[in-house]
């Protein structure tokens, strides 16, 4: 901001600082040991974007081409970590119900199957986890509910929001996989409730789930940014 309005080049910018706070040597040792602070520093985290911009902060006008090949040479490297979270927990005392879906995930009229399950999204704020329930005849969304927690409450709300938008009749097939939330008491009053028969998937098997459908819908999700930004 402060080149832009002086009318500067950001390239004369980092000239100045480099000749009032480069220290007396500025020798490619020097950097060296310097990224290898401030990478170590990081806790091994940071890669050439953020490297570069620590060097320009400490009076290194150090581009991020110039900073990998820097980290290159230290031999210092960024291991991805996999992100990823359990959300069935299919160890458990409570009943479980027969497959009465076989995976026939082809219906010919609307609200009457649908298929529920759990997914996780990584935020800004740390793990949320994001379950819904879809219609299987259009595809379609029509229950959500979103925690820090993968609760029996997480599921029981976005069952509840499916109920009140849609208001269906009793005999509607419901399917999920045997996880604790789906298969506890609490939840199971709640279909018996609502006049709801339930169907569960085989132990261990996604695709006896809406493992596929609830995929696409959380990749809709990544691409819309939700699970890049900090949700609330």
């Amino acid at each position: 901001m402060l080149c832009r309005v002086m009318n500067v080049s950001r390239s004369g910018f980092y000239r100045y600082l480099l000749g009032c706070n480069q220290p007396e040597s500025n020798s490619d040792d020097e950097l060296l040991a310097v990224v290898k602070e401030i990478f170590e520093s990081s806790g091994d985290t940071y890669g050439s974007r953020r490297m570069s911009r620590a060097l320009k902060v400490l009076g290194y006008p150090v581009g991020r081409y110039q900073a990998r090949s820097l980290m290159r040479k230290q031999g210092l490297r960024v291991l991805p970590t996999k992100r990823f979270k359990a959300t069935t927990n299919s160890r458990h005392n409570y009943p479980v119900a027969a497959n009465l879906l076989d995976r026939q995930f082809q219906v010919a009229t609307p609200d009457i199957v649908w298929g529920t399950d759990i997914t996780y999204l990584w935020t800004l704020e740390g793990w949320l986890y994001l379950a819904v329930v879809i219609d299987l005849f259009s595809r379609k969304v029509v229950g959500w509910a979103i925690d820090k927690r993968m609760t029996t409450t997480l599921v029981t709300n976005a069952l509840t929001m499916a109920v009140w938008r849609r208001r269906p009749t009793e005999g509607l097939l419901h399917h999920s996989d045997r996880g604790s939330q789906y298969a506890s008491h609490t939840y199971q009053a709640e279909l018996k409730k609502h006049g709801m028969v339930c169907s569960m998937g085989g132990k261990g098997d996604c695709w006896d789930t809406q493992f596929t459908i609830l995929s696409e819908y959380r990749a809709d999700l990544t691409r819309a940014g939700i699970g890049e930004l900090p949700l609330r």
